[in-house]
């Protein structure tokens, strides 16, 4: 299956299929050398899989988890690209989760003011979400994702068969962005993970999710209006994520962040769905470090930050609120 994700110039195809890692050559269409780049948490096997379709191709690994988003990572990457002699006729392929398609995607955008990047998730998360829409970005001390760019991929491959290889809890944290988008856009994807069977239907998941992603895309590349509800269960959740970090991961982070921003009528039936989902509703943090890094969201308006609520499965609404107002709501 392609779903095209139309943004004029910057125009490119999202394949999903099942076995597309091994036609990676084929879908890309590739001529210049090509630096995958992948972390240690990623099995060798697929970006070894990738790079040898490709005549000149290298491989770059770098440390899992989120305290390898940074600038030392950005940095290294930058390198090796130079000592490769890379040039703007060449290409970046991220073979990982969220962080190495963040990591490799910032290193492009800004390598020669901007080089091909191609992307090839491996996580749950990253499958539903973060692989497409053009968003780069690395952390500053505690704060997610304030340095970046937005630099669109020129191809996203989406492979379901790589996720049996993924550790279970690793699954559950991505399902929290597409039980958020459906939350916020579709009652149907919502649904699915009432069922007790909710992993057998992973495919369409993933590709109702990807359709809602493309839809918002499509309308607000860079984040001016609607793009901002794909911030649903964000603002606490980045709040908390910084202040316990390395604990929990993203996605978990994102799960304990709904249900503050739900109204009451929906708020035990979506912390019914996280629970069949896995993913945790309560966690012991400190609110004051909580409150500090809401404070420096990147949605803030002056002494209030803008938030998305849902009261209703299928939509939902912008608010404005101060950090320690948000803070109360949890």
């Amino acid at each position: 299956m392609v779903i095209p994700l139309n943004l004029g110039s910057d125009s490119y195809d999202i394949t999903l299929e099942r076995g597309a890692l091994k036609k990676a050559s084929e879908i890309f269409k590739i001529k210049g050398k090509v630096l995958v780049v992948t972390d240690s948490g990623v099995p060798a096997e697929y970006s070894c899989a990738v790079a040898e379709q490709f005549a000149q191709s290298f491989i770059y690994t770098f440390p899992e988890g989120e305290q390898s988003k940074n600038f030392d990572t950005y940095k290294s990457i930058c390198e090796k690209l130079l000592a490769l002699s890379f040039t703007r006729k060449d290409a970046v392929i991220a073979v990982g989760g969220g962080v190495t398609g963040d990591m490799a995607g910032f290193a492009a955008a800004t390598y020669m003011r901007g080089i091909d990047f191609y992307n090839i998730p491996t996580t749950v998360l990253s499958q539903v979400d973060s692989s497409i829409g053009g968003k780069t970005a690395i952390d500053l001390g505690n704060v997610k994702n304030i340095i970046g760019a937005f630099h669109q991929p020129k191809g996203v491959i989406i492979d379901p068969e790589v996720l049996l290889t993924l550790p279970e809890r690793h699954v559950k944290n991505g399902l929290a962005e597409s039980i958020k988008m459906g939350m916020c856009f579709d009652k149907e994807l919502f649904d699915l993970f009432k069922k007790a069977d909710y992993m057998e239907h992973i495919d369409r998941i993933i590709e109702l999710s990807l359709r809602i992603k493309k839809r918002v895309v499509e309308e607000d590349e860079k984040e001016a209006g609607l793009r901002k509800s794909l911030n649903f269960g964000h603002t606490i959740g980045h709040g908390i994520e910084g202040a316990v970090f390395g604990e929990l991961l993203h996605g978990e982070c994102v799960a304990l962040g709904i249900p503050p921003m739900c109204g009451e009528k929906i708020r035990d039936e979506v912390i019914n769905v996280l629970v069949n989902a896995g993913l945790p509703v309560e966690y012991i943090f400190a609110k004051s470090k909580v409150r500090e890094i809401i404070s420096h969201d990147k949605k803030s308006l002056g002494d209030k930050i803008s938030v998305v609520k849902c009261d209703e499965i299928g939509s939902f609404y912008f608010d404005e609120m101060t950090a320690e107002d948000i803070v109360n709501l949890i």
